[in-house]
């Protein structure tokens, strides 16, 4: 499945899939509609471009959660450090720049589905060193698992509240309802134990930081 807003850009993927094994079972604009082919189509592999309507990186999250098995690979312009960090932290298998040769990229595609991960070496570089950094600094963030009785969803949902997103906000970014959100935040407090949001954040900050360092 391929999600880009640029329809040239779609077809000049599917050129350099053609004749290689593999079939475009959809196509979306934005991330809502590369959400909704997702859940559809069930393919193999997502390409999704990071900065289409409503946020690759959004769309990548939603469908890891839904549909495990699917490899989710961005296909960008994005050089940014950031960009390729959050992209991995939402469940992306890959992360491809637009600029690649065409020639590789079934490649690539082909690596991932066989589980190797496809990193451009430039961003490998950086992405080995931003461990290093976070490993000599003790840096801990929600996205460090310390209770294994959330779920997935949960955790996101969580991780949302630590950026400060409100109920609305973190149901347009998962492409949930508010009262999917709703039943999330209930079963996140009741898991933990707490009574509201802002005890549940400073719950799992404080079992990250009390985590032992190797």
């Amino acid at each position: 499945m391929i999600a880009d807003d640029h329809a040239s850009t779609r077809t000049g993927i599917k050129l350099a899939l053609d004749g290689h094994g593999f079939a475009v079972v959809g196509e979306a604009g934005d991330a809502p509609g590369a959400v909704e082919a997702a859940l559809r189509e069930r393919p193999d592999v997502c390409l999704l471009d990071i900065y289409m309507p409503g946020g690759g990186i959004a769309a990548c999250a939603a469908i890891s959660v839904e549909l495990p098995e699917t490899k989710v690979v961005m296909l960008t312009v994005s050089r940014n450090d950031g960009d390729l960090f959050e992209a991995l932290q939402a469940g992306a298998a890959g992360y491809l720049l637009k600029g690649m040769d065409p020639a590789r990229l079934p490649l690539a595609i082909r690596g991932v589905i066989e589980g190797e991960a496809a990193l451009p070496r430039t961003l490998v570089a950086r992405l080995i060193e931003e461990f290093r950094d976070r490993g000599r600094h003790g840096h801990v963030g929600l996205v460090r698992r310390t209770d294994n009785d959330l779920t997935s969803r949960e955790w996101q949902v969580l991780d949302l509240m630590g950026e400060g997103l409100k109920t609305r906000q973190i149901a347009e970014r998962l492409f949930i309802s508010e009262t999917t959100v709703r039943r999330h935040t209930g079963s996140i407090l009741q898991k933990l134990q707490v009574a509201d949001r802002t005890a549940a954040i400073k719950l799992v900050q404080e079992r990250s930081r009390n985590l032992p360092r190797d």
